[in-house]
């Protein structure tokens, strides 16, 4: 009697390519880094300023448009914030610290955004989530600085 072999490789690649071209799973166009951050760009004479104080100590100033979030801000100039849940409020790994002059101005976090900033790591009077702080003109000239460290729960190094 004949006995087919088949490996594990055999049976993944045949998985692999069965999934692959019969799947009817929705297919993502693949997004260049240039898009990543959605971030607009500001009309001339419009512009708002926002420097960012790296981990290092390093401050970066860009010009951003009204209504750009931070993490929008801070991914789209390629500057280190995970930002893990995509902006959804789901995570504190876009958590970052207010420079306490402006702190005032931002409208005040709601309960979600206060239940992940209470995981954040390094959580200060003036910590908030990027994903959660829009710029407006009486933002114009912020400072904001980015933690030594962020936590992300979602990862598996928690499990």
């Amino acid at each position: 009697m004949f006995k087919p072999v088949f490996s594990k490789r055999m049976a993944l690649n045949y998985l692999g390519s069965a999934i692959k071209y019969h799947s009817p799973v929705l297919r993502l166009p693949k997004i260049p880094v240039r898009f990543h951050g959605h971030l607009k760009k500001p009309n001339p004479g419009e512009e708002l300023h926002i420097t960012f104080i790296t981990k290092d100590g390093t401050q970066k100033t860009f010009e951003v448009a009204e209504g750009d979030s931070l993490l929008d801000i801070a991914q789209g100039n390629h500057l280190d914030m995970e930002g893990a849940c995509g902006g959804s409020c789901a995570c504190s790994t876009c958590h970052v610290i207010i420079d306490p002059e402006f702190y005032d101005e931002i409208p005040e976090p709601d309960d979600d955004e206060n239940d992940m900033l209470d995981l954040a790591f390094g959580l200060t009077e003036t910590s908030r989530l990027g994903c959660q702080v829009f710029m407006k003109k009486n933002l114009d000239g912020i400072r904001v600085a980015l933690p030594a460290m962020t936590r992300n729960l979602q990862s598996s190094d928690f499990n």
